[in-house]
């Protein structure tokens, strides 16, 4: 079986999983004044992983080899520098942008290199 739409899945989980966490980062911003079962950024943050789990077994239960999908879950990290880039206008240092390059090649070679299951 191809691993194409596991990995698509993937993908879409480590985008919720990214927001899920600048929810959190929000949410805790917020924690001095507001308690957790109040917090809404908390709970849109929770909701997000709630979303993941759910992609998750949907790409295993289609078939996803965990070697193969579960490590393209770590582009939540391309994810969430992109989101902290854009919404919190944060810059990187030249190391932050080889780590970056480098997860994403190592993603890509997963992916490409991916054999389908017999």
């Amino acid at each position: 079986m191809s691993q194409t739409l596991p990995i698509i899945l993937n993908l879409i989980a480590a985008l919720f999983g990214a927001v899920g966490q600048f929810f959190y980062k929000s949410g805790a911003a917020k924690m001095k004044t507001v308690p957790i079962y109040q917090n809404g950024s908390i709970f849109f943050g929770v909701l997000c992983f709630c979303v993941v789990m759910v992609l998750f077994v949907v790409a295993y239960r289609l078939g996803g080899k965990i070697s193969v999908v579960y490590p393209i879950y770590a582009s939540t990290f391309i994810w969430g520098t992109l989101l902290e880039m854009m919404i919190d206008k944060q810059t990187l240092s030249l190391p932050q942008w080889i780590g970056t390059g480098l997860v994403i090649l190592g993603i890509s070679m997963i992916a490409v290199f991916s054999k389908p299951m017999a």
